[in-house]
């Protein structure tokens, strides 16, 4: 069985912070280290370059031109004393005899010196060395009187001040490391949790949403909302998008509330004539003659025409329906869908009037022709006196097709919702025409299949015959 490891955004940032700033300190302190022993190196080994010269002039100075000779018990004290410090002086006359030598003066004590030296630099500070010797020329009255040898370790070593001190420097390095490991721990923790906090937030709300809109759950707990005022922009926006989602979700399931209703609706009425007929006849009431079964049919026909735009518009909604796209002549489908409507026109004593050009298209013909019936319908059904307009002009990106009437137009507050499901600017009077409000939104779907546009413009209200005038690009 495989076992799957997850680990919370906090924890990974929380991680990936202080293993950051930790590799960051590692380096930066590797660094101070490394320049700071290379610098205290080139220093130490000045400072016993300057040392051993001294060392030499202290020599010189107790040369006595008079007797032309070393003062040696001065010599022999002072040699003694740079002992101490590490430095084995062995000094010669003139003629290459021997002054002083503090080996064979106090043996032991350099050799316990030179030992304690290595062991030093040894143990605590890597560094192999061994016992090196510079000789030095020794000048009175012009000229060389002498010489002094110095043996030290080498290539350097630190004195016992020295040594403290470099402790001290590594000891303070370590030290501030710690602190500011943990400062940096506490600060990824501070900023992981205000990075880790909103995305839980997020997450959270996400799945009460699903929770919600998956059904059985209070509608007073509908609305969820979270914080959206954060200075991180991609915290606001993923804020935003759940509470988006959220609104989306909500009027998507106010629509469909709300078109089960209507569905139900525009079912029932046709229904309940149907039902009421044939009861009626069953119980002997009415006759099973020609104008009842007449009605009956009519109303069959309103709900397969109801049944079928449902489906036509579920396929569109869907992206299930094919085109067969074919290249036609748009103003020759407009001329004939025209022709249909134009009893109907002739019957109200309004006018059709049709103003075309040629206009090649390709498309799906039988879809752009319902386009045109069910634009044609409305623009017919609800002008009552006037004139019903048809125009094809170049557009763009093609055509652009034109139907403009004098009915009584659309309300401005309708407007924006006129393509959407069932909606009907006025329940009643759709009603009485015989509207399910359903013939706007196949053609808005249609015409949006074909990567074209649809737009309306009306004036109801404002002037009596203004009517309303809907644009296609195709």
């Amino acid at each position: 069985m495989k076992l799957r490891f997850t680990i919370s955004l906090q924890n990974r940032l929380v991680l990936t912070y202080v293993l950051f700033i930790g590799l960051a300190l590692a380096s930066l302190t590797l660094a101070i280290n490394r320049f700071t022993n290379i610098t205290f190196n080139a220093l130490i080994k000045e400072n016993i370059s300057g040392r051993s010269e001294e060392i030499v002039r202290v020599i010189e100075e107790l040369y006595k031109p008079m007797t032309r000779s070393f003062d040696r018990g001065t010599v022999e004290a002072m040699g003694m004393y740079f002992v101490h410090e590490g430095y084995i002086v062995t000094v010669e006359d003139g003629q290459g005899d021997l002054v002083w030598n503090a080996r064979s003066c106090d043996m032991q004590q350099c050799v316990e010196v030179i030992n304690d030296i290595a062991s030093r630099m040894e143990q605590q500070f890597r560094l192999n060395g061994e016992v090196q010797q510079q000789r030095y020329p020794v000048y009175a009255n012009g000229g060389i009187v002498g010489t002094v040898s110095i043996e030290t370790y080498g290539p350097f070593f630190y004195s016992e001040t020295e040594t403290r001190f470099l402790r001290s420097i590594n000891r303070l390095l370590l030290v501030a490391g710690l602190i500011l490991a943990l400062l940096s721990a506490g600060i990824a923790l501070v900023l992981s949790q205000s990075i880790a906090a909103p995305v839980r937030k997020a997450g959270v709300a996400a799945r009460a949403i699903a929770r919600i809109h998956s059904g059985g759950t209070n509608p007073e707990r509908r609305i969820i909302r979270i914080q959206d005022q954060y200075k991180t922009r991609e915290l606001k926006d993923l804020s935003q998008a759940i509470n988006c989602l959220a609104a989306e979700l909500e009027a998507a399931e106010q629509r469909q509330q709300q078109l089960s209703a209507d569905i139900a609706h525009e079912l029932r009425t046709p229904l309940t004539c149907l039902q009421g007929n044939v009861e009626a006849m069953i119980d002997g009431v009415y006759k099973p003659d020609q104008e009842h079964l007449i009605s009956c049919h009519e109303e069959i026909i309103r709900l397969t025409h109801l049944v079928e735009d449902l489906h036509i518009l579920t396929r569109l909604e869907g992206d299930s329906l094919k085109l067969n796209k074919t290249t036609f002549d748009l103003a020759k489908l407009v001329q004939v869908t025209a022709e249909q409507f134009r009893a109907a026109a002739h019957e109200k004593g309004i006018g059709l009037h049709l103003t075309l050009r040629e206009s090649p298209l390709n498309a799906d013909y039988d879809r752009i022709k319902q386009v045109c019936m069910n634009l044609l319908s409305n623009a017919v059904k609800y002008t009552d006196s006037g004139r019903v307009s048809i125009t094809i002009e170049k557009g763009v990106p093609h055509w652009d097709l034109i139907i403009a009437d004098t009915g009584i137009g659309i309300p401005e507050q309708d407007i924006p919702h006129i393509f959407k499901r069932l909606y009907r600017t006025d329940t009643s009077r759709s009603r009485d025409t015989g509207g399910a409000g359903i013939g706007l939104t196949i053609a808005a779907a249609i015409v949006a299949a074909h990567g074209g546009s649809i737009q309306v413009k009306s004036n109801a209200g404002a002037q009596r015959g203004s009517g309303s005038v809907f644009r296609v690009g195709l």
